[in-house]
C-alpha cells in the first residue's frame, strides 16, 4: 500500500468545479465503501474539526465510468495508514503527515496512476457558497448589534467590534443559501463581560439593527475573494469582503460567492431558549436570491 507523502492539492478556494486528477491511492474502508484519493481535487471536504460547511456532491469520471463521490472528507496519514475524519490523530500540519481529501465511493474500479475527470455539482456549491458569505455577514453584523452589551474589553472582530460570535458560538451550521449559528450565554461569557439584562426583551431590536446592516451591506455588491497562502489543504485560507470603509478578512476553509449582489436579500431571525438552565441564543440566516 502506496500513500501519499504531500497533502492534497485543492482547488475549491478559487471557486473551481472541474479538473483532471491522478489517483494516488485507493482502498476499502471499515465502514464500507472506498476512499480515493487523488493529487488534486475541486471537492470540498467536510472537516471534523469544525464541519460547518458539508461536502460537495461530484463525480469521477474515469472513460466511460463514473463514481458518484457519497462522501467528502480530510483525512491524513503517516505512510502506514490512513485515518479519516474524528480518527486522525494528529493536528493539522504535524510533521511527517499528509493531510488529504478523501473521496469516498461506493464501488472500487479506480487504481492508482488512473486519470479521471472530478466534476462537481454547481448547483449546490453555489448555493452552498451564498449560505456561507451570508454566515460571516450576520456574524459580523450580529457583534456590531450587540456591541453595547460588553462592560469589558474583549478580542474584536475583523471590523472592530467585540467578537461576540468568536467568543459565544456553539455551533454553525451552513445549508443552501442558509446558516444556522448557535450561542451560548452562559456563565464564562458574562464573566468576560457580556451583559445579558433584559436580552430576551431587546430581541427584536437587535434582531432589527442586525438586518438594517445586512441591508446596507448586501445594496453595495462588495466584492469577495478567497486569499490563501497556497493550494495544499492545510495552507491557510482566509475570506476577504471589501465592505464600505473596510476591507475584512477572516480565516475560512469554505466556499464563497464573488460579491455582496449574488445574494439577493439576507435576513437574520433571532431565537432565545434555554437549554439546561443557560441561555442559547440561535441566529437563522437566509439569503433570498
Amino acid at each position: 500500500m502506496t500513500l501519499p507523502t504531500e497533502d492534497t492539492r485543492v482547488l475549491y478556494p478559487g471557486g473551481a468545479v472541474e479538473t483532471q486528477a491522478t489517483v494516488l491511492h485507493s482502498e476499502q474502508l471499515p465502514g464500507g465503501g472506498f476512499a480515493v484519493l487523488l493529487d488534486v481535487t475541486t471537492v470540498h471536504p467536510v472537516d471534523a474539526g469544525w464541519p460547518d460547511q458539508g461536502p460537495d456532491l461530484a463525480l469521477l469520471h474515469h472513460g466511460a465510468a463514473f463514481w458518484p463521490v457519497e462522501d467528502c472528507i480530510v483525512g491524513a496519514t503517516d505512510g502506514s495508514a490512513l485515518y479519516v475524519g474524528e480518527d486522525i490523530p494528529v493536528g493539522k500540519g504535524t510533521p511527517g503527515w499528509a493531510f488529504v481529501v478523501v473521496h469516498v465511493v461506493d464501488a472500487d474500479g479506480l487504481s492508482t496512476g488512473d486519470t479521471v475527470t472530478v466534476e462537481v455539482d454547481e448547483g449546490l456549491r453555489d448555493n452552498t457558497s451564498a449560505g456561507h458569505t451570508s454566515c460571516h455577514l450576520a456574524s459580523l453584523a450580529l457583534n456590531l448589534a450587540l456591541a453595547d452589551r460588553w462592560k469589558k474589553a474583549v478580542r474584536p472582530d475583523a471590523l472592530g467590534h467585540p467578537d461576540f460570535d468568536g467568543l459565544a458560538i456553539d455551533e454553525s451550521l451552513i445549508g443552501q443559501n442558509a446558516s444556522v449559528d448557535t450561542y451560548r450565554l452562559g456563565k464564562s461569557l458574562r464573566k468576560k463581560g457580556f451583559s445579558v439584562d433584559g436580552f430576551a426583551e431587546a430581541l427584536p431590536r437587535i434582531e432589527a439593527a442586525t438586518n438594517a446592516t445586512l441591508l446596507h451591506w448586501t445594496s453595495t455588491d462588495a466584492a469577495v475573494r478567497i486569499d490563501r497562502d497556497g493550494d495544499l489543504l492545510t495552507d491557510r485560507r482566509y475570506w476577504v469582503c471589501e465592505l464600505p470603509g473596510a476591507s475584512v478578512r477572516i480565516p475560512c476553509g469554505g466556499t464563497h460567492v464573488t460579491s455582496l449582489g449574488t445574494l439577493g436579500v439576507v435576513t437574520v431571525t433571532l431565537g432565545l431558549h434555554d437549554l439546561d438552565g443557560t441561555d442559547v441564543l440561535t441566529m437563522n440566516t437566509s439569503a433570498t436570491r
